[in-house]
Order: structure tokens, then sequence, then C-alpha cells
């Protein structure tokens, strides 16, 4: 099915057909009017008809075409040349010719494509991409036909990247690094499905990311912690513990979303840079069973602040918590004057996940609860915390040598 469209930097209108297997453009020096529009669709269609019953001649709609000189210099035998009604012609008259092949620079598809984007990302997704654009991809490809570009200078931007500073001064990590190429690819990509060459980034490879550690708290830090937590941050720290929820999740959750009949916690929205958003992804849509311990501290937390704000952790003026504030005035001073190793907040998360596998509870069950749509990253990330998760730690061997050799000095 064919398109008609307007080129982003002329609007002028363009057909976009295919032909023979190839997706087929060819620009017009109408401008994008809604009587224009009109004119070409009605051609459109006949292009189309004709293309269907084997009767179609390119050139003789489109004469300067250099896609028709190339498929008619194709065809070994070449079918009649059919004309199309009077005033076709001259309705789709082409432009020059360099117009029609041209392609436009990085940062004018760039921009086309984020444009294109924005409406199915969050808003911290969309920032993030224009951070990508502005400090990295648009300064290095800005003025380059997105054409041009090839395999060895994104590797090479991608080396140059490696010796940037980033976050306190610290190079990029590798992670970092596969987001910028990932947003560069997918332009380029893009860029060569609809202008028709072979992508760049096509090979390219995602640098290893090098496993990270993490630092959960044993049951016994957990309640030395909640011991000595300030009074107004209990029952925030008890769910957070006991329920695995992000910063985001806790930050941005209301009461409309508490279902103490059911004892469910309904995570719908994050809370993230000062704004309600939708959550991490879809797998982060989720229904969080309330522990006896999270069940009463949301109900102490409801005679607090229910009638204050609609959220259920909030500040004096009602609105959600801030993550700086938190960490800063209360997160960090706590572990320093317990005497624990100073960790990101985001270790309750995998706090909650080891102390569910050490209970015993399901694998299943587990990742539901933390939003994960598999079991795959709980075995990869935490199994090694809980060795006998599987009453697969060696025991059943040990157990099955010292049944062997009792036998056998027993046979001696």
């Amino acid at each position: 099915m064919g398109s008609i469209r307007a080129r982003n930097e002329t609007r002028r209108l363009f057909f976009e057909f295919r032909y023979r297997g190839k997706r087929c453009r060819e620009q017009t020096a109408l401008e994008d009017t809604p009587a224009n529009r009109r004119k070409m669709e009605q051609v459109l269609k006949k292009i189309e008809a004709e293309i269907t019953l084997g009767q179609f001649d390119y050139l003789a709609y489109f004469p300067n075409s250099k896609t028709g000189q190339k498929l008619v210099a194709e065809t070994v035998v070449a079918a009649p040349p059919t004309l199309p009604p009077a005033g076709s012609r001259q309705l789709v008259r082409t432009e020059a010719t360099d117009e029609d092949v041209d392609c436009p620079t990085f940062d004018d598809f760039a921009k086309q494509w984020l444009m294109e984007n924005e409406v199915r990302w969050r808003k911290s997704t969309l920032e993030l991409q224009q951070s990508f654009l502005s400090r990295h991809l648009i300064p290095a490809f800005g003025e380059r036909k997105v054409n041009s570009i090839t395999k060895a200078e994104v590797l090479s931007f991608r080396s140059k990247l490696a010796k940037v500073p980033g976050h306190h001064d610290k190079l990029l990590s590798a992670k970092t690094i596969n987001e910028i190429v990932g947003s560069l690819k997918a332009i380029l990509d893009e860029a060569a499905d609809r202008y028709e060459f072979t992508s760049p980034t096509e090979r390219i490879k995602r640098l290893k990311v090098q496993k990270k550690d993490i630092h959960p708290f044993s049951l016994e830090q957990v309640r030395l912690i909640l011991e000595n937590v300030r009074e107004d941050y209990h029952c925030y720290m008890t769910v957070r513990f006991f329920t695995g929820m992000r910063s985001g999740e806790l930050h941005g959750l209301k009461w409309k979303y508490i279902d103490f009949e059911r004892r469910q916690i309904l995570i719908r929205e994050t809370f993230t840079k000062g704004r309600v958003e939708y959550t991490k992804t879809d797998g982060s849509q989720r229904e969080i069973r309330m522990s006896e311990a999270v069940y009463m501290a949301l109900k102490k937390q409801e005679a607090a602040t229910r009638r204050v704000s609609e959220y259920v952790f909030c500040n004096r003026l009602g609105q959600p918590l801030d993550n700086k504030n938190f960490t800063d005035r209360v997160w960090y001073p706590l572990l320093r004057y317990l005497g624990l190793a100073i960790r990101r907040p985001y270790q309750t998360r995998h706090t909650a996940a080891t102390l569910w596998l050490a209970s015993g509870e399901s694998p299943e069950w587990i990742a539901t609860q933390l939003g994960h749509t598999s079991t795959e990253m709980l075995f990869r990330v935490y199994s090694r915390y809980v060795p006998n998760l599987t009453r697969q730690d060696g025991s059943a061997f040990e157990k099955m040598l010292g049944t062997t050799e009792a036998s056998a000095l027993e046979e001696s």
C-alpha cells in the first residue's frame, strides 16, 4: 500500500510505493497542502492499479527518476509502455534529480526521529535521548549525510566515548556507551530503511557489561535499621525492605492503589525527576502482596497521611518524598551511624528478593512481586545468596558419599 508523504526539510510531497519488490520514493514540486495531497492520491491509485495489472511504465510517470532508469535497465524484456491519463505527467513532474536521491543530514533526520518517537516514550526517556543527541551524537555526526556514515566511523566514535568523563568524573560505563550507540543504531537503521542504504551499525556488537555484585542486607541488619531509623520513616523503611519496590514506585505510591481488603499494593505509577510517570516497563505494572509487617506499617501510615495527601509517603506539604533528600538526610547518615557499609537505597530491593528466596518462597512468585517477566534474572542475580535454594548446594552429594563410605566400612 503506497502513501503520500512530505519531506521534513522542504515540506514538498513525494510518492512512496513498492514496485518489483523494491520501495520507491519519488519527489514532486508540490507543496504539502490538502488539495495537492488529494490530487496525488488519485494518481497513486492509478499507479498501484497499473502495477497490479502489470501495465505500469515507471518513466512515463517519473521521466527524470534514477530509480526508474535503473529498474528499466534491469529489465530484460520491457513491457510496452502505457501512458497515464492526460495531465498525470504534469502533476507528478519531478524536481532536480539530486533531490530525488539526496539524504538528509544526521542532525535533521535525528530530530525527525526524535519527534516521531517521543509519543511512545516516558518523559525521562525522551530527556535521555535528547541528552545523547546534544552531547554526543550530533557533535560527532550532525553535518554528515546519514548514508555517508561508515562502520569504521561508528567504531571510532564508540572508542572515543570510552574516554569521555561521565558521572562524578568517572569514565562512561560500558552500559552507557551501549545505550548511546544503541540510539545511533536506531537512527541509522531507520534512515537506512527509508532511504534504502545499508546501515553501518548492522553488525556492530554491544560492549560486554561487567557483572555487578549486589550487596543486600541480612535480616539482622534490616532489624537493626528499623530499630534505629527516624520514627517518621519507620513505616516507609518497613514497606521498602519487605516489598522490593523501587524508589520511584514507593515515592509515587498513592492511597488509591492500596487495597487493604485484598492486602495488595497496586504498582501503576512511578515518581521520577519531580513528576509522576508510567512505570519503568509494562512488566513493572503488578500487584504486590502485603505481608503482615507491611500491612501493619501501611495501616499506621494511613492514620498519619491519608487525610493530608493522596500520596502514601509524603513531606510536610503533602508532596512525594524527594529521593536525594531521603538519601542525604536519612539513609546515608543512618548507615554511617550504625557502622554499616555504605550502599545505595536500591539494595533494599535486593534485600527483599534474597529474604524471600531464603525463606523458600516460589521463584515464580518472587519474580512477579519484583516485576520481572521471568525467573531468569532472579537465579542469575540472587542465587548465590541462597545456597540451598534448589537443594543443589552439594549437600546431597556429600550425603551420598557419606552413606557409601559407611556401607563400605560395614562390609569390610
